[in-house]
C-alpha cells in the first residue's frame, strides 16, 4: 500500500508546530507569567477594571511569541538571551494595550471564538485598561536598568517603541480609509500592510541591539523583522477567509483582505461581488458567494504566493547572520498557509 502523500504532509507539519509550540513555550512563558504578575499585583478598587485586566491576563493574552523572537534574534547575533527577559516582559504589556485599542477601533467583540475586553467589557473600560497597560509598561522599561540593562540600551529601545507607534498610528489611518472601499489595489494594501508590520520589526530590531550585534546584522534582523510581520499579517487575512464571524465583520467594519482585493482586479468577478460587498443586509449565503468566488478567482492562492515570497526572503536575510538561526528559520516556516487543509475547514464553516 502507497503511502499517502497529504497524510504524510500533515503528519509533517503537525510535528513542525508542536516543535514550534515548544520552542514558544520554553522562550516565551517566563516573560509572560512575570507580565501577568507585575499587572494582577496592582491594587484596583473598580471591580470591573480589576476582571477585565484579569481576563485580559489571564485568559485572553498568550503573548509568548514576541519574547520567544526577541530571544532568538539576540541569539542570532551571539547575545545572551537571558538579558531580553527585562525587556520582554514591557513590551508583552505596550503590545497587548495596542492590540485592545485596535479591537475599539476595529469593533471587534471577539476574536476566534473569544471575546475581546471591547466585547466583553465594553469600550469605556478597554480604553483604561489599554491605557493602564501602556503606562505599566514603559514604566517597566524604565525599570530595566536596574536588571541589568543599560540605560543607554534602554534610551534607544524607547526611541525604537516611538518611532513604531508613530509608523503603526499612520498605517491604521490610512486603512481606515480602505473601510467599505472595493477600489483599494492590491499594491496600495500591501504598501499598508508593510507599514503595520513595524511592531514586529520593532521586536528584532530590539532583539539584535539587546545582543550587541553589528550594524549590518541590526539592519538584517530589522528587515527580517519586517517581512515576518507582512506575512502574519496576510497569513491572518487567510485566516480571516475562512472563518464566517471574521469574514463578516471584515466586510462590515474593517478594510477588505487581500484576497478579495486581489479577485476585485477581475472586471467578470468584480461585477459578481461588488453588489454583494456593498449590501447593507449582507446575508450567510452572500459571504459564502464572496469567499467561493474569490477563491475560484485564485485570491486565496495569490495571497498565499505573496506570504511564501516573503518567507524566502526572510530565510536569505537571517542566512547572512554569524550564528545560529534554526529556530528563527522554524518560526518564519511555521507562519506558512497549509492553504489546502483552511479550504476545508472553509468549506465546513460556510
Amino acid at each position: 500500500m502507497k503511502p499517502d502523500p497529504k497524510k504524510r504532509k500533515a503528519e509533517v507539519h503537525k510535528e513542525m508546530m508542536e516543535q514550534v509550540k515548544k520552542i514558544l513555550t520554553e522562550r516565551g512563558s517566563k516573560a509572560l507569567e512575570e507580565a501577568r504578575k507585575q499587572v494582577l499585583q496592582e491594587e484596583i478598587e473598580c471591580k470591573q477594571a480589576r476582571k477585565a485586566l484579569t481576563y485580559f491576563m489571564s485568559e485572553y493574552w498568550q503573548d509568548v511569541f514576541g519574547p520567544t523572537l526577541l530571544s532568538l534574534g539576540c541569539e542570532a547575533v551571539g547575545g545572551d538571551s537571558s538579558l531580553t527577559t527585562p525587556i520582554a516582559v514591557p513590551l508583552i504589556l505596550i503590545s497587548g494595550a495596542i492590540d485592545i485599542h485596535d479591537d475599539i477601533i476595529d469593533q471587534s467583540k471577539s476574536k476566534w471564538l473569544r471575546p475581546t475586553v471591547f466585547g466583553k467589557f465594553g469600550k469605556d473600560i478597554a480604553l483604561l485598561v489599554g491605557d493602564a497597560l501602556f503606562f505599566k509598561g514603559f514604566k517597566l522599561l524604565y525599570e530595566a536598568v536596574e536588571k541589568g540593562i543599560s540605560a543607554e540600551k534602554v534610551a534607544a529601545i524607547v526611541d525604537i517603541i516611538e518611532k513604531t507607534f508613530f509608523e503603526l498610528g499612520d498605517a491604521e489611518a490610512l486603512e481606515l480609509s480602505f473601510r467599505g472601499r472595493i477600489d483599494i489595489t492590491p499594491e496600495k494594501y500591501l504598501y499598508v500592510m508593510r507599514k503595520k508590520a513595524a511592531d514586529v520589526e520593532a521586536c528584532t530590531h530590539i532583539s539584535a541591539l539587546l545582543g550587541g550585534g553589528s550594524k549590518e546584522e541590526v539592519e538584517t534582523l530589522k528587515e527580517y523583522g519586517r517581512l515576518l510581520g507582512m506575512m502574519i499579517i496576510l497569513r491572518d487575512d487567510l485566516l480571516d477567509m475562512i472563518d464566517f464571524d471574521e469574514a463578516m465583520h471584515r466586510i462590515r467594519k474593517e478594510s477588505l483582505p487581500l484576497p478579495i482585493l486581489y479577485a476585485l482586479q477581475k472586471p467578470e468577478i468584480k461585477s459578481i461581488l461588488s453588489p454583494l460587498l456593498q449590501k447593507k443586509g449582507i446575508k450567510k449565503r452572500d459571504v459564502k458567494t464572496i469567499l467561493s468566488t474569490t477563491d475560484e478567482a485564485g485570491g486565496l492562492d495569490f495571497c498565499t504566493k505573496i506570504i511564501q515570497e516573503l518567507a524566502e526572503n526572510a530565510y536569505d536575510r537571517i542566512e547572512k547572520l554569524r550564528y545560529s538561526v534554526k529556530y528563527l528559520k522554524l518560526l518564519t516556516k511555521s507562519v506558512l498557509p497549509p492553504l489546502n487543509e483552511w479550504r476545508n475547514l472553509a468549506t465546513a464553516n460556510v
